[in-house]
């Protein structure tokens, strides 16, 4: 990274964090993140570094553009992700900078000649696949139990540290995971979702308790029982689970993992009277995934998709016995003439959620199929030229989207018994 242009003799440079992690696992690196000893900050901007941290000093090397950071340390001042103090000077060691991070396996750094420096243990977390807090600080910041999680999703393998656990447990009681603003739970949120197995960041969350601090519409479904004989697993959150590792067994994408995440919170509001069966459930998931994208500020195409699948999921399970007219208008309500690019994503997202359920990750879904061949046929209808013929014959405003619509069916009809 460094140069003797850039780096002066007094200066230290280390190379830190998640690209040390990754290459110990035999991992590809990502992004190379440095940390510089024995500098302060006005002498990485007289050296040609931009400065691009607003909370703490980080610069951006003149050449790489790789983020250089100089050592620091943080006190706690107040409440959330924001409350911190920061102190940045050249007699900040290595070790009281690696000290002050998360988990262990992120505190190792390497210097120029290759050597590693592990103050923490992280070599050895690494060989036993443990996911550990480097320290007490740990619980200072709430966005760190968003993080362990994350991890706990993109390696399945590796445990939490029962200690850290413990200590994770007592920020939740502590209300420190409340402080949390929308903005970060997204961030941390969103990438645990794309993550290999993402039901092991909301086990994380869950057995911790910030999850019912966070997300509750999601925190109540387990306990919930469904119907066995359409659910082998039984309970709606193990159910939930097993549809967010069918989607990432598809590396579906964001959208469709959420949508997935929230397409049956409505099983959570269901009397115990009514269970196992849940009717109306679609309905107030709907309600429930509004509030919970209010509060999190889900950007709006995860929003969309989502509200879609909560809403017309179990219309699509049942859609192999629906008459052309009956397609024709789940299309309709799926939007699928103006919005056909989104069509194969509400399959997908239904898809996983007939796969997952216990025994059933493989089972064909040709209600799937189904539809999008409906959706290819019924498109080949020219609805301008009806809508034309519909007026010339005095047809006005609904009564052309009726023209349109009959027309669709009548194209279903043609193509054979499979539609009747």
């Amino acid at each position: 990274m460094a140069s003797a242009e850039t780096t002066p003799s007094s200066w230290r440079v280390y190379l830190v964090g998640g690209a040390v992690r990754d290459r110990l696992m035999g991992l590809a690196p990502g992004d190379r993140d440095w940390v510089v000893v024995g500098a302060r900050a006005d002498d990485l901007a007289r050296a040609g570094y931009v400065p691009v941290g607003r909370d703490f000093p980080v610069f951006l090397h003149p050449q790489t553009r790789e983020e250089v950071a100089l050592a620091r340390t943080e006190r706690k001042t107040a409440r959330g992700y924001h409350g911190f103090e920061f102190h940045a000077d050249p007699s900040v060691t290595l070790e009281e900078d690696l000290r002050r991070r998360d988990l262990t396996i992120n505190a190792i750094a390497q210097d120029e000649s290759g050597s590693l420096i592990d103050p923490c243990g992280g070599q050895a977390d690494l060989q036993s696949k443990t996911l550990r807090h480097v320290s007490a600080a740990f619980a200072e910041d709430p966005v760190r139990i968003l993080r362990l999680a994350r991890f706990a999703a993109r390696w399945p393998d590796f445990t939490v540290a029962d200690e850290t656990l413990a200590l994770c447990q007592r920020m939740a009681e502590e209300g420190e995971v409340d402080a949390l603003v929308a903005e970060r739970v997204w961030q941390e949120l969103s990438r645990g979702l794309m993550e290999v197995r993402p039901s092991r960041m909301f086990e994380v969350l869950r057995a911790c308790g910030a999850l019912q601090r966070l997300m509750p519409e999601v925190d109540r479904l387990w306990g919930v029982p469904q119907r066995a004989e359409h659910h082998p697993e039984v309970d709606t959150g193990v159910h939930l689970m097993m549809v967010l590792d069918a989607t990432a067994a598809e590396q579906a994408s964001l959208a469709v993992r959420f949508a997935a995440l929230c397409h049956d919170l409505g099983k959570g509001t269901t009397p115990q009277g009514e269970w196992p069966r849940h009717i109306g459930h679609e309905h107030r998931s709907v309600k429930l995934l509004e509030q919970l994208s209010q509060r999190l500020r889900v950007p709006q195409d995860c929003r969309e998709l989502a509200e879609v699948v909560a809403r017309e999921h179990g219309h699509l399970h049942g859609s192999l016995d629906f008459t052309p007219a009956a397609t024709i208008r789940l299309l309709d309500r799926l939007d699928a003439w103006r919005r056909p690019e989104r069509l194969p994503l509400i399959v997908q997202a239904c898809r996983c959620d007939a796969r997952g359920r216990l025994g059933r990750h493989a089972w064909p879904y040709p209600q799937g199929e189904r539809l999008l061949e409906a959706y290819r046929l019924a498109s080949s209808v020219d609805t301008a030229a009806v809508a034309r013929q519909a007026t010339e014959s005095g047809a006005r405003g609904p009564d052309i989207g009726r023209h349109i619509h009959e027309a669709r069916v009548r194209a279903l009809s043609a193509t054979g018994p499979v539609w009747n």
